[in-house]
């Protein structure tokens, strides 16, 4: 099957409400892999500006198509994203989108495909007009979020957060220390061929100027590099940790931040990492044997402390809560198609339950980290500030740093600054009831 066929169930399968992470690893293994890089890009690039091309689409189709035809619609939507953003040839581009058809089983859509996209290619100066004062059109994000992201800094334009959600995201590394220098690394990759710079925070990281697959990446399958966004590098340092500590990861999937506080610590009392996911728990697993970690993993809902806890408590607790991830929409753009307005409100009682109920597992003195990869205040502050409300012996080490912006409670990282993903911090120190 060609990359634009496959590329089209991948689309469709999203628009169903499947997630990209879940669908787009079996279609790369069904597709040669010399085509992997073109079939990565019809996926993310017609995902990420899919609420603009949508718009095309429901001028273009007298009626929508039946629910049964998605991947017709899907292979129209990636069709236009390559009439629109692509530099090849439009009639190449049409010819290829048509001949899909035959590989989706669809011959009946061939007609279709070739009018919709020919339609387009003589109506689109027509259509910008029509669409230029549509804020979903210029900015490429359903309204709702766009509203949303409105609110979330008097500092920075809603136009560069939107800017930095559309853009293509860094491939960053984080040096496993244990194993080498960072200076040490940065001269293999050179040798590789691989152009790489130091991070501006991260005292492990290093940003690639290009993205390569990570089987060139010098001993990654030995564990002397993992891919990691700087801007989630930063949680290790934060927890504050010595040798003496018992540590739990509340929310360890996909194991970057649990490896990492191995990798700074490695004499560490003990580590509890936990996901309540068998799946994304495995690849936790995965992660820490290619890094030669060894750490208490297990399968558990961290918030149900009975299912799980031997009742000794903690000195440390990293809480990376799940959110809305609407600080890494340039590495999700599916987020776009499958987050709702309502998923948010859901998301925050869900935080703040977590925080209130691992409370009681954290010695006096000893701090939770609270992390989110989202930049809306509701998730963050306003959690913080809802458990601080309820907890008298709630107290916050503020969180001195040259990163982010300071907030009410903790700290805000945007993806507009330093290409690091949006990522909120704060810490909370258990003091005495």
């Amino acid at each position: 099957m060609t990359p634009r066929a496959l590329a089209a169930q991948v689309l469709a399968s999203v628009l169903q409400g499947q997630s990209l992470s879940a669908v787009l690893p079996p279609a790369v293994a069904r597709c040669e892999s010399n085509q992997h890089a073109i079939l990565k890009d019809l996926c993310f690039g017609s995902l990420r500006y899919y609420p603009k091309i949508e718009l095309y689409l429901r001028a273009l189709l007298a009626k929508p198509l039946r629910s049964k035809d998605i991947e017709v619609h899907a292979l129209l939507a990636i069709g236009l994203y390559q009439l629109v953003y692509h530099r090849n040839a439009d009639h190449a581009i049409v010819n290829e989108t048509v001949a899909a058809t035959k590989h989706l089983k669809r011959p009946w859509a061939k007609a279709v495909v070739n009018a919709v996209m020919r339609n387009f290619l003589r109506q689109r100066e027509t259509l910008d007009a029509k669409l230029a004062t549509h804020p979903t059109f210029s900015s490429a994000h359903p309204a709702w979020l766009l509203k949303a992201l409105g609110h979330v800094s008097q500092d920075v334009p809603l136009e560069d957060l939107v800017n930095a959600n559309n853009a293509r995201a860094p491939m960053t590394l984080r040096v496993n220390t244990l194993h080498g220098s960072v200076a040490d690394y940065l001269g293999r990759l050179n040798l590789a061929g691989i152009v790489a710079s130091t991070t501006s925070h991260s005292l492990q990281g290093i940003q690639l100027h290009e993205p390569v697959d990570v089987n060139q990446l010098p001993g990654f399958a030995q564990g002397d590099c993992s891919v990691q966004d700087e801007a989630a590098q930063l949680a290790a340092n934060l927890l504050l940790l010595n040798k003496d500590h018992r540590v739990l990861d509340a929310c360890s999937a996909p194991g970057g931040k649990t490896a990492h506080m191995k990798e700074m610590q490695p004499d560490i009392g003990s580590l509890v990492a936990l996901d309540n996911d068998a799946r994304r728990l495995s690849r936790v697993r995965d992660t820490l044997t290619r890094l030669g970690i060894d750490v208490d993993l297990r399968l558990a809902d961290a918030a149900l402390l009975e299912d799980w806890w031997d009742g000794n408590l903690f000195d440390r607790i990293l809480l990376d809560a799940p959110c809305s991830a609407t600080g890494v929409i340039r590495r999700h753009p599916d987020i776009k198609l499958l987050r709702k307005p309502e998923d948010i409100d859901k998301l925050a009682l869900a935080q703040s339950r977590l925080i209130k109920n691992l409370w009681p597992a954290l010695k006096e003195g000893g701090i939770l980290l609270y992390a989110t990869c989202s930049v809306l205040p509701r998730e963050n502050d306003e959690v913080i500030e809802g458990f601080l409300n309820d907890h008298e012996n709630g107290l916050i080490h503020r969180i001195e740093a040259d990163w982010g912006s300071e907030t009410r409670f903790g700290r805000q990282l945007l993806p507009t600054v330093n290409a690091q993903d949006g990522f909120y911090y704060a810490r909370l120190q258990k003091g005495p009831l």
